[in-house]
């Protein structure tokens, strides 16, 4: 299991880890699309055995906003 925000979402949009930071979403990873979204957020529940709500979902628009969820599910992340 990885605990890398930063690999779980460089993995799903095949993109490097070093092009990932907190700033970064769909406005600056082309290929975070609405379904590739989803994909993120499957990987993420299963990497962290978490259920995110619908209005968690919604709410992320960066990496940032992805980490202040898991925490707020009790995960530690990796800063």
């Amino acid at each position: 299991m990885t605990d890398n925000v930063h690999a779980i979402v460089a993995k799903v949009f095949s993109i490097s880890e070093t092009d990932v930071n907190d700033e970064s979403g769909p406005e600056n990873i082309e290929s975070w699309d609405s379904f590739n979204g989803l994909i993120l957020v499957d990987e993420l529940e299963n990497n962290f055995k978490i259920k995110f709500s619908i209005s968690e979902i919604t709410d992320v628009k960066t990496v940032a906003d992805i980490k202040r969820h898991l925490k707020n599910h009790n995960v530690s992340v990796n800063e």
